[in-house]
């Protein structure tokens, strides 16, 4: 019949300009092929359809609806044997690679493979060690020149030459990521060039031309390296991995001619291909993983940023190197029900497979929240020094592989500060959430004192790296801080300088000006017990008592569902409740309620949030580093969410401690005092005394 005729041609013309890399003709005819085929009654050919539909969306960028599309075909398709099933894992362990999913995607493809090698599908093993080598390029050439030249082996074997030519492409490829620069790759490296164009694969081959460019700048060969990039045009029609390396190899060129300001024009030019991108993404998650496609552009940047000694440089990329997730304009998806649900059923300890099939489902549901499209452009240091006022500074710590530098602006001066090799900073910063730690647990009197002892030295000792030198700047200003990914655990407040000095640590300076548009709001307050912490009801009873009209939850009222509620309706939350930070998938840390966790995800299903959470929780002050410093946990849920500022700890408190800091933070803040104020004099020094408090305030 005709919708049958129909859909099979609309499903072969699709793979046609799918092979053409014509995404847009592709995506309408795998789109309009699907309905032909179900009418038909050909829910395999149906299935197939969609599939290629989610494989040609992948490549256009749209991941979220390509996980979708391929997560419904696949329900039709696995059935059919393990070789079809192989080839949906393997086609979805790209999306998952382009994710930021590495290690799920790397597991997909490698079962795929095995799954080909077992049938005895030699050519279709060598297509999925061919996938894997590519996504494993950029960050581990070294694996991926193994896995294509075994990919080229077998496609050798197999008689397949044409895709011969595409594994020796990423092995070469490869050789020039590792630092090749050996003059004998030119050749045949110009020979794939070649054979890639005559097969009509125009973005590969613009991709190796690229790599080759890169090995003649290394080779100082900047004429010729020109002469390859000459009449290249590789513009919105270009993949993005492809638009991006093109940006980093014409700024490799550029700084190698001493062209520093060219150089930089690229960075910024693919930075903003990158934001444009990841602003489509509603997901926090997404935001952060897919960073990593741009971490070489701020790397970059960075190195020559800090080489130029120019303040303004500096401020300029420790605000567009890292944490871009900070810049994307946040979007407030409306309450799901389907995710609530499953983060209910999350709560009541399913089985371990079902829980790995509730997260999976948790995380890929909120992938398909669309995003703003809109980024923040970058503050400038005029305007950020005309909002500091006369009574706050600015520090911006940036640490690159092999040196520190750290960046102060006040209203009266900007001035950069070179701290010297990074080397003294990692042997500091190693062993200091253990020492945290430690020094919160309960220990007899002479060990305690030595522990807290050593953790005093340790601190005073990191001070000298990374205060000591600006403390003229300083003054007795508050100060703000943004800080480099490897500082993400540093209590802040209790180190020597800064105790006792309103301290806020900050995603970036273009997100603390943007929270400061509006006024704080600290009107009401609600307060949430969590169960089996020792003096967790005597924390919140305490605390609340300064504020008029407080909520209180705590035993069996402490559920999620209580929580949600209060959070929705209160300006200040406090939550005093066992935390555990998950660095497999930050977003679902939490604190443990009396029905189960309280996950990250669930701050996405909240109407409103609070402008102040306060998290009297271990742990879930601590942030996982994502590629490209982008840092994710408990606290940036809160902050992508709209909260304004967050208190929290990296590290473990001593539920004492705990107990009367934060009820003496409560007492200022229900008398108007800053967040950041009220906790400056709250926390006291370390002391032999007494075990630290090493809350710190985001925001």
């Amino acid at each position: 019949d005709s919708a049958k005729h129909r859909g099979r041609a609309r499903l072969n013309r699709g793979n046609l300009f799918l092979q053409r890399n014509e995404l847009a003709r592709a995506e309408d005819d795998f789109a309009n092929a699907v309905p032909d085929l179900v009418e038909a009654d050909l829910a395999s050919e149906a299935a197939m359809s969609e599939h290629n539909l989610g494989y040609t969306r992948y490549l256009a960028g749209n991941l979220a609806q390509a996980l979708l599309d391929m997560g419904r075909a696949r329900v039709v398709l696995a059935p059919l044997g393990p070789v079809v099933q192989a080839t949906c894992d393997q086609d979805r362990a790209e999306v998952l690679m382009a994710s930021g999913l590495s290690a799920h995607g790397r597991a997909a493809l490698a079962e795929a493979a095995l799954a080909y090698g077992t049938s005895k599908l030699r050519r279709r093993q060598a297509e999925a060690e061919l996938t894997l080598a590519r996504a494993l390029l950029m960050e581990e050439p070294a694996e991926a020149r193994t896995v294509a030249r075994r990919a080229a082996r077998r496609f050798a074997a197999s008689g397949v030459a044409a895709w011969k030519v595409r594994a020796e492409a990423v092995a070469l490829a490869a050789d020039v990521q590792m630092g090749a620069v050996s003059r004998r790759l030119l050749t045949p490296g110009l020979d794939l060039v070649q054979a890639l164009e005559e097969q009509g694969l125009r973005w590969e081959a613009v991709a190796l031309r690229l790599h080759l460019a890169r090995l003649r700048t290394r080779r100082g060969e900047l004429p010729e390296a020109r002469a390859g990039l000459r009449g290249l045009r590789v513009d919105g029609r270009a993949p993005l991995a492809c638009r991006l390396l093109y940006r980093d190899v014409r700024a490799e060129l550029a700084t190698a001619a001493r062209r520093r300001s060219v150089a930089l024009d690229h960075l910024r030019a693919g930075i903003a291909d990158l934001h444009a991108w990841q602003s489509s993404f509603g997901s926090l998650d997404l935001q952060t993983n897919v960073v990593g496609h741009g971490r070489r552009l701020g790397v970059r940047g960075l190195a020559l940023a800090v080489q130029s000694g120019a303040p303004e440089l500096l401020f300029e990329w420790s605000e567009r190197a890292r944490m871009l997730a900070s810049r994307v304009q946040p979007v407030r998806a409306p309450q799901d029900d389907q995710t609530i649900a499953d983060l209910t059923e999350l709560r009541a300890e399913p089985s371990p497979e079902r829980e790995v099939e509730l997260r999976q489902q948790i995380r890929e549901h909120a992938w398909q929240h669309r995003g703003s499209g809109q980024v923040a452009d970058p503050a400038e240091l005029g305007q950020l020094r005309a909002e500091l006022g006369s009574d706050t500074a600015l520090v911006a710590h940036v640490v690159t592989a092999d040196r520190m530098v750290a960046l102060v602006a006040t209203d009266r001066s900007v001035r950069s500060h070179d701290l010297g090799g990074r080397a003294a900073l990692d042997a500091l910063i190693g062993g200091l959430l253990p020492d945290l730690d430690m020094a919160a647990s309960t220990l007899p009197g002479p060990m305690a004192g030595l522990v807290l002892n050593e953790l005093a030295d340790r601190l005073s000792r990191l001070a000298e790296v990374l205060l000591e030198p600006l403390m003229d700047d300083l003054g007795d200003r508050s100060v703000v801080l943004t800080p480099s990914g490897v500082l993400a655990g540093a209590p802040w407040t209790l180190l020597p300088g800064l105790v006792g000095r309103p301290v806020t640590v900050a995603q970036s300076a273009t997100s603390w000006l943007a929270r400061r548009t509006t006024p704080l709001r600290t009107v009401t307050a609600g307060f949430v017990a969590g169960p089996r912490v020792a003096r967790a009801e005597d924390e919140v009873t305490a605390a609340g008592a300064s504020w008029s009209g407080a909520r209180v939850l705590t035993g069996e009222d402490a559920t999620a569902s209580a929580v949600s509620d209060l959070a929705s309706g209160v300006d200040v939350l406090h939550v005093a409740a066992h935390g555990r930070h998950s660095s497999e998938n930050p977003l679902f840390s939490g604190v443990q309620l009396v029905d189960g966790p309280w996950f990250g995800y669930d701050i996405d299903q909240l109407t409103a949030v609070p402008d102040v959470v306060i998290l009297s929780a271990c742990e879930v002050g601590r942030s996982s580093v994502r590629a490209g410093e982008e840092l994710i946990g408990m606290t940036a849920a809160w902050l992508h969410a709209g909260a304004r500022c967050v208190i929290a700890s990296a590290a473990a408190v001593s539920d004492e401690v705990a107990h009367d800091v934060l009820t003496k933070v409560h007492g200022q803040l229900a008398a108007g005092a800053d967040p950041a104020a009220a906790l400056a004099a709250a926390v006291p020094a370390v002391s032999p005394d007494r075990p630290p408090a090493p809350f710190v305030c985001f925001g």
